[in-house]
């Protein structure tokens, strides 16, 4: 195993040598939200040149890019006569995200092909009876890929291949930040990924569903890959979202739109949310996605954290990535099938490396399938307290 790490400017050209004299590397992917990132090093003439306002750093495990991105803290340089290399130059620490922090730095402009000066005083950004990847590539690549104007593009960033994926939709955005409309996209869409991935001299933006490897990529302690698990039961916060379409002065006119979870409703109880869909009036497409987001956002009676860890045999980036749907072992025997939603690299040049995998969340949980699982398993569990 080893670990190489790569300093390159925005055009991804390589800035010098691979770093040398590093320690404390920590890097961590976050599925549809920037990664981050942070390493110490021995503050060399020859590092700290490297270390320059909009370059980037790449991480590389084992031959293949675990993450890259550009540095947000380059320079943050100490010397203490206490260390124990007190006669050289100094340590510094830089910190750094993954490439899709670029992306998340953009807001969703209502014309795309006007100056700022030139937005118009109303009207959307908006597409219509397309797939949630389709509608979500188009939000970026209009407001900081290829097809946005000159002054807004990424640099080197283009379209990866198209991936199948995503229900059909159709979306507005007005001066919203573009990480969050694609969020919401993505997850009324079918629950897609999205992401950056440097490949040769681009940098790809794509789409992808999630992949089932619950029959190769499973955990438990006795595997001896699994680090920690807990669940915890609690009542939706809501149950039928009630949605209300654009809201017109004079008009008589306005569409309703209600979109529940019937099952969580029986099971619990009825809880009710106003959502606005002030900028929609496609009740086909965007009332009902509004309302889906509003019911994944607050329908989550189980809650299930898992922390994994790496094993010569299962491999977190090689055996399974980020997104990927994988097994985990509660205790009673019971299996849980989840996303894998985070995973942090950490190295130390002396010691190696570790690498974790966060598998589902305090929000992740879906589906009434799983909340039987975990309903079964307290049953299980009260019944070893009893014994």
């Amino acid at each position: 195993m080893a670990v190489q790490l790569l300093i390159t400017d925005e055009d991804l050209v390589v800035q010098g040598d691979p770093l040398t004299g590093w320690r404390g590397l920590s890097s961590t992917r976050t599925r549809n939200e920037p990664g981050s990132g942070s390493v110490t090093l021995t503050a060399w003439p020859e590092v700290m040149a490297q270390l320059q306002p909009g370059h980037r750093l790449v991480v590389i495990r084992d031959g293949v890019i675990w993450s890259a991105g550009p540095l947000e803290i380059p320079t943050d340089w100490a010397w203490s006569a206490a260390d124990s290399d007190s006669v050289g130059p100094g340590r510094v620490t830089i910190q750094f995200a993954d490439d899709l922090a670029r992306v998340a730095g953009y807001i969703t402009w209502p014309s795309v092909s006007a100056a700022w000066t030139a937005q118009p005083a109303t009207g959307w950004w908006r597409v219509a009876g397309v797939s949630a990847e389709a509608a979500i590539r188009q939000l970026v690549n209009t407001n900081c890929g290829p097809g946005a104007r000159a002054e807004r593009r990424i640099p080197r960033l283009a379209l990866d291949a198209l991936a199948g994926v995503g229900s059909a939709t159709t979306v507005s955005s007005r001066f919203e930040p573009l990480l969050d409309a694609c969020r919401r996209v993505a997850l009324a869409g079918g629950d897609l990924e999205f992401r950056v991935r440097q490949v040769g001299e681009q940098l790809l933006f794509g789409c992808r569903a999630p992949v089932d490897r619950t029959g190769t990529a499973r955990f438990s302690r006795g595997l001896g890959n699994l680090r920690a698990v807990a669940f915890k039961r609690s009542a939706p916060t809501v149950t039928h979202a009630l949605v209300a379409g654009t809201e017109e002065e004079g008009s008589t006119t306005r569409a309703y739109v209600q979109v529940a979870d019937a099952a969580a409703a029986a099971a619990w109880y009825r809880v009710e949310r106003f959502v606005s869909g002030s900028q929609a009036t496609d009740a086909d497409f965007e009332l009902t996605d509004a309302g889906r987001v509003a019911l994944a956002d607050g329908a989550a009676p189980v809650e299930l954290s898992t922390v994994t860890i790496d094993t010569p045999g299962l491999r977190a980036g090689l055996d399974f990535d980020l997104g990927d749907r994988v097994s985990v072992e509660l205790p009673g025997g019971i299996e849980v099938a989840e996303l894998v939603r985070s995973m942090e690299l950490r190295a130390e040049p002396d010691t190696g490396e570790t690498v974790t995998a966060m598998v589902g969340s305090p929000d992740a949980t879906r589906g009434q399938d799983q909340v039987a699982v975990i309903n079964e398993l307290s049953r299980r569990l009260g019944n070893l307290e009893a014994r």
